[in-house]
């Protein structure tokens, strides 16, 4: 096995931490909010908390990957976050656990846009939307597992001890990865010949390895804004099943939590599905009819795809049906995520980790405006249908904006100067 695969086994086994340790709050939800007092806009608040941390930190974190490299940035990533989620557990009132997860999401900002940077040095372009499918179907594969893990302990030994067991597995990950990883394929002992090769093919010359993003030109290039405005649209209608799911579908729709643990694993297993299917498609249409047509056909059609069906589950009535609707709409807005991701690699080259980290930036503001509105919905209207109303509108808005997006326009060089005039957001360009 070539050692590009054995490091995207690695970034595999960090993006199912990720989500086990960040889905674990949304499972324990109920329980929390029963033994804390606190109210549905109360815990909006507390999973906003992460969003917009976890937002205001994405870029400096990406960024500090492209400069520094992704090993020791990483490290430090992994290690933070693992800390805030064992101090989860000991939390005693609202504002403690307020101000823990908002520590907890500086700490995880950056964990994927530096697996995306250490994709692109590490896989060509023509396999980078696949193995950025790895990498976010393993996150699903945290979410479906969560329920799993975390009720039976939370049964047994109450919800404080899931996240103390959970924050060890972070730290054992940091181990492995500081010790076998290096930044480059070039620098890591055993590497072949044929595989430092094909990426040398592939790299610039005078790419040194780590750089400082330029960002006078991606303010001033639309690509970079369609980037982020899709995934901030994106994100209003994601967010809801890693943040209020289990809570929707107890207090929504009348699941116990026997109930719950069973059927809110499948959106994510489905996800995990679309996941892979999305990037190896997106691979294969790219390389069929090139990469613009490769990229916005998965998605925009995933993300339209998932808008009906979150439409669809409002005006649904039924626990077992309304799971069904929302698995098949996570899956199909999953198809558009390692896209979305790989649309990163493809525009930003040697920036992919600052482009990245821009765009979930702008997607976890989304995220935080989704996670407050739900709360602030629920308390006002006595619905837990309304928000998932809102929610497909901006899914919505995502497919058109995916539309809009131009793979094969990448951004320039520091070096290279300006952009081309046709590449900028033009003053009399019609709104």
């Amino acid at each position: 096995m070539l050692n590009r695969h054995w490091v995207l086994v690695l970034l595999f086994f960090l993006s199912v931490i990720t989500y086990i340790d960040r889905v674990c709050i949304s499972v324990a939800g109920p329980a929390m909010q029963q033994e804390l007092g606190l109210t549905p806009t109360m815990w909006g608040w507390v999973v906003g908390a992460f969003t917009i941390s976890y937002a205001l930190f994405e870029i400096p974190t990406g960024a500090m990957g492209d400069k520094y490299g992704s090993r020791v940035t990483l490290s430090r990533i992994v290690l933070w976050w693992s800390l805030f989620t064992a101090a989860t557990g000991a939390v005693s009132n609202f504002f403690v656990l307020l101000a823990t997860r908002f520590l907890f999401g500086i700490g995880e900002a950056g964990a994927y846009p530096n697996a995306s940077s250490t994709i692109s040095r590490w896989f060509p372009k023509a396999q980078r939307a696949r193995a950025s499918s790895v990498v976010w179907g393993a996150s699903r594969l945290g979410g479906a597992v969560s329920p799993f893990l975390v009720i039976p302990i939370q049964n047994a030994y109450g919800w404080r001890m899931t996240f103390y067991l959970f924050g060890g597995l972070g730290v054992i990950w940091v181990a492995i990865w500081y010790y076998w990883f290096r930044d480059t394929p070039k620098q890591k002992a055993g590497t072949s010949e044929a595989e430092i090769a094909e990426m040398a093919a592939e790299s610039d010359p005078s790419d040194s390895g780590h750089h400082s993003m330029p960002w006078r030109m991606a303010l001033r290039n639309s690509n970079y804004w369609m980037i982020l405005l899709m995934y901030h649209t994106y994100c209003w209608g994601s967010y809801f099943y890693l943040s209020w799911l289990h809570t929707f579908l107890v207090k929504g729709r009348g699941m116990s939590q026997d109930q719950m643990k069973s059927l809110s694993s499948l959106p994510f297993l489905v996800g995990f599905c679309g996941n892979l299917l999305g990037g190896f498609l997106s691979d294969y249409l790219s390389k069929r009819y090139g990469l613009k047509v490769g990229r916005r056909t998965v998605g925009a059609a995933g993300l339209a795809l998932s808008g009906v069906c979150m439409l669809s589950t409002a005006y649904t009535a039924d626990p077992v049906t309304s799971v069904v609707l929302l698995a098949l709409g996570y899956g199909a807005m999953d198809c558009m995520l390692p896209v979305s991701w790989a649309v990163c690699l493809d525009v930003g080259k040697r920036y992919a980790g600052a482009i990245s980290g821009s765009m979930n930036m702008a997607g976890q503001l989304g995220s935080f405006g989704s996670s407050v509105a739900f709360g602030y919905l629920v308390d006002y209207y006595q619905s837990y249908d309304l928000p998932l109303k809102l929610f497909s509108i901006m899914l919505f808005v995502s497919a058109f904006l995916f539309t809009r997006i131009d793979p094969t326009k990448e951004l320039p060089h520091a070096e290279a100067g300006l952009p081309p005039s046709s590449a900028l957001v033009s003053p009399n360009a019609a709104s």
